[in-house]
C-alpha cells in the first residue's frame, strides 16, 4: 500500500493512537490512577483502532481492487463499507 504514505488522514490516526497509547503506559505507572479511567482510554483505542481498520480497507479497496478505470457504484460500496463498519 505505497499510496498510504500521502494519506495524512490516516498518519494523523495512527499519531493520535500513539498518544494515547503513552497515556495508558504512563498512567499503569502511577499507583493513584483510576482503573475505570484506564479501561475507558482502552476503550477508546479500540474505536480508534477499527476507525483505522476501516479507512484502511477503503483506501485499498479504492486503489487496489476496483482502481481508477473501472465503474464504481458509489451506492454500493457505501453500503458495503456501511456493513463492513458494523461487523468489524
Amino acid at each position: 500500500m505505497s499510496h498510504l504514505h500521502q494519506d495524512k488522514k490516516i498518519l494523523n490516526r495512527v499519531k493520535r493512537l500513539q498518544g494515547q497509547m503513552a497515556a495508558i503506559e504512563q498512567a499503569l505507572q502511577h499507583p493513584d490512577s483510576s482503573c475505570i479511567d484506564i479501561l475507558q482510554q482502552t476503550a477508546a483505542i479500540k474505536g480508534a483502532v477499527n476507525g483505522l481498520m476501516n479507512e484502511l480497507i477503503e483506501a485499498h479497496l479504492r486503489h487496489h481492487v476496483i482502481g481508477e478505470h473501472s465503474e464504481t457504484n458509489e451506492q454500493e460500496l457505501a453500503e458495503f463499507l456501511k456493513l463492513l463498519k458494523r461487523y468489524a
